[in-house]
């Protein structure tokens, strides 16, 4: 069952482009709020942090509802940087569409690519907005050109605009009244529709009610993007668009049986911990014990309060097709999955970030309290992977550029009052056997232990990630022992050989034995990381270095010198592709060498190129052009010890 009255949409950008501005626009044209707010003076509704507000950009999604037409629109807008691309992309497994935002000035940027291009993997319907039609170099058209050419978007264009003055007028070209004389919109529309194409050739009278059904029969599968013109500064055509989003954009989708998601976490001073989730089927009360089938618990929902930022009520339910706030669930973090029916096709996950740093406090006697906060931002943004190695006293994360470490510094003096300095951010390296090996332990000393086994190691496919099977019997290493190898092999896993976290490896286990008497409940979980190690000594690991793929569209004067300068780095060059007078090439490069390359591109190019690169994969890598680390910790290899620590014993 579909429910007409409710659209849960995101809008998508690259930074810049304009979408709080837009958000906080349709806020005011709905009546939701009375005074707009600007992001030049940091009071509009979804920036609330004191760094978004101060630079201008956001870096957390903002969650608002407002009515339209008898529809209520819940809306998340998100962040448009790079860097915090994990909250636009966890943002999109609780939306049914989105509004995918581009500026009539700058066009297909990175991020904004990036998103249409999950919209059509996880099959979401969008429409397009270009924004900033009323600035000097906007041209619509060459916008559309680029979304037909290099994204392949059999894009649709109902409006015209013209400029009084500085002021843009947009003007509804698809009307009732209008759309008889519309024959390139009709036969878009007519030709994705075998029925109405037939009626259209034999020149049978179509009716606009049954156009506007067949195109969004279109929109919602992806065959049609429409796309709509306007000035989110002066309000121009945002009432297009708002009817837009009520007639093309489905309505959730509802079941009987108990099923969400979990897509944001935020923590409140005074009020702990919030949980942002959208329920697909059932409904969820007050005092509710709710299962959380990722982390297979239950846990006790103590309130509720819906998503309105302006005016914050506590709901004693909420219902299939919804999205609220939950207070109670400690464990609950995002992507985890509510309720008995597991959702799994809603689960977007974003990259895997490709740089660390280690962070310190500024003053030592503030460590204790760095961890804790770090533990509540890695619970609001699990992609930081934060680890603090008790061992050492050092805290790390995980980053994806400069711009996210700035934030997470303000964050830290904002939220928690916490000074800290970074270490410069390194390149997260990878590593893999190169040739198969057999790796041995025998742990049966100090007594009492035993645990007795052999692994065959083996090098997997690029990208096959861990891959463990048993050709031992149950006669000979009970099931419980078995099992508890399996769980280890992960952790023995984080750092191999050359220091970096093992993958695209096979380890099968071909040998071993537990005692009757002397083996105890955790001998072959700390038994594991020995034989692991002892066989990736033996398997000659090599070094993988991550790849972006990578495109380039620059005016043909500068394709020499960015040629030469990507042979340089290492890259691959595919191309050339001339569209209007520009060429466009792409290829992969290493990360290694790309890190500083947006900010020579566009010296090279005096600012007239454009560059969008994401990642790729993890490939070979000669250890003279990456890097290897020692080994942090006691090491397995360093059996005595590795003993001592894994049983206590040693402080």
């Amino acid at each position: 069952m579909v429910s007409k009255k409710i659209r849960n949409i995101a809008v998508f950008a690259h930074v810049d482009a304009g979408k709080t501005s837009l958000t906080e626009n349709l806020l005011f044209i709905s009546g939701k709020i009375r005074r707009k707010g600007q992001v030049d003076d940091g009071n509009t509704q979804t920036d609330r942090l004191k760094i978004e507000r101060q630079r201008g950009i956001s870096v957390t999604s903002g969650i608002v509802n407002f009515d339209w037409k008898g529809i209520q629109i819940n809306l998340i807008d998100t962040p448009g940087h790079i860097d915090f691309s994990a909250e636009s992309i966890r943002s999109m497994m609780a939306i049914d569409a989105a509004i995918v935002l581009l500026s009539a000035v700058e066009g297909v940027e990175a991020q904004a690519e990036n998103m249409i291009k999950l919209l059509q993997k996880h099959q979401k319907p969008f429409i397009i907005f270009i924004n900033k039609i009323d600035r000097m170099g906007a041209i619509v058209e060459a916008v559309l050109n680029e979304l037909q050419t290099d994204l392949k978007l059999n894009t649709l264009l109902q409006q015209s605009y013209k400029l009084k003055g500085d002021l843009p007028v947009v003007k509804n070209e698809w009307t009732e009244n209008s759309f008889h004389d519309k024959l390139d919109i009709i036969e878009k529309i007519v030709s994705q529709d075998d029925v109405l194409f037939e009626q259209y050739l034999s020149n049978i009278p179509l009716r606009f009610e049954q156009l506007q059904k067949s195109l969004k029969s279109s929109v919602l599968s992806q065959q049609i993007i429409p796309v709509f013109i306007g000035s989110a500064k002066y309000n121009a055509g945002l009432e297009y668009l708002l009817n837009a989003i009520i007639d093309y954009l489905p309505g959730p989708k509802i079941s009987e049986k108990l099923a969400g998601i979990v897509f944001k976490i935020n923590h409140i001073k005074g009020e702990g911990k919030w949980t942002a989730v959208r329920l697909f089927g059932g409904k969820i009360t007050a005092r509710d014990n709710v299962k959380n089938a990722t982390e297979n618990i239950s846990e006790k929902v103590k309130l509720i309060k819906n998503t309105d930022l302006h005016q914050a009520q506590i709901l004693s339910e909420f219902s299939a097709g919804e999205i609220a706030w939950v207070q109670g669930w400690q464990h609950a973090k995002p992507g985890d999955l509510i309720g008995e029916t597991a959702i799994t096709s809603y689960v977007v996950k974003p990259e895997e970030a490709l740089l660390s740093t280690q962070i310190t406090a500024v003053n030592p006697a503030e460590t204790n309290k760095l961890v804790q906060a770090m533990q509540i931002l890695h619970n609001e943004d699990p992609g930081l992977d934060f680890q603090y190695d008790a061992d050492e006293n050092e805290l790390h994360i995980k980053l994806r550029g400069e711009v996210q470490k700035e934030i997470i510094e303000a964050i830290l003096l904002e939220r928690f009052q916490l000074a800290v300095s970074f270490s410069q951010p390194m390149i997260i390296y990878k590593e893999t056997p190169t040739k198969t090996a057999e790796g041995f332990v025998r742990y049966w000393m100090p007594k009492p232990c035993w645990a007795i086994m052999k692994f065959k190691i083996e090098p997997g496919a690029r990208g096959s990630g861990v891959q463990f099977q048993s050709e031992v019997s149950v006669n000979d290493i009970k099931k419980q022992y078995q099992n508890d190898v399996r769980k280890t092999i992960p952790k023995a896993l984080q750092q191999g050989i050359l220091g970096w976290q093992v993958t695209d490896i096979i380890i099968t286990l071909i040998e071993g034995e537990d005692h009757e008497a002397h083996t105890k409940s955790n001998d072959f979980a700390i038994a594991t990381p020995m034989g692991i190690m002892d066989g990736l000594q033996k398997a000659e690991m090599g070094l993988l270095e991550p790849i972006l793929s990578y495109k380039i569209k620059t005016p043909d004067a500068f394709l020499g010198k960015i040629a030469s300068e990507l042979h340089k780095m290492r890259a691959s060059i595919q191309g050339p592709e001339i569209i209007n007078g520009s060429t466009k090439i792409w290829g992969e490069i290493p990360l290694a060498t790309a890190l500083k390359f947006p900010i020579k591109l566009n010296a090279l190019t005096e600012g007239k190129a454009k560059y969008n690169a994401h990642f790729s994969h993890y490939d070979s890598c000669d250890i003279s052009l990456g890097k290897t680390r020692a080994y942090k910790g006691i090491s397995p290899l360093d059996t005595a010890k590795y003993i001592l620590k894994a049983r206590r014993a040693l402080s």
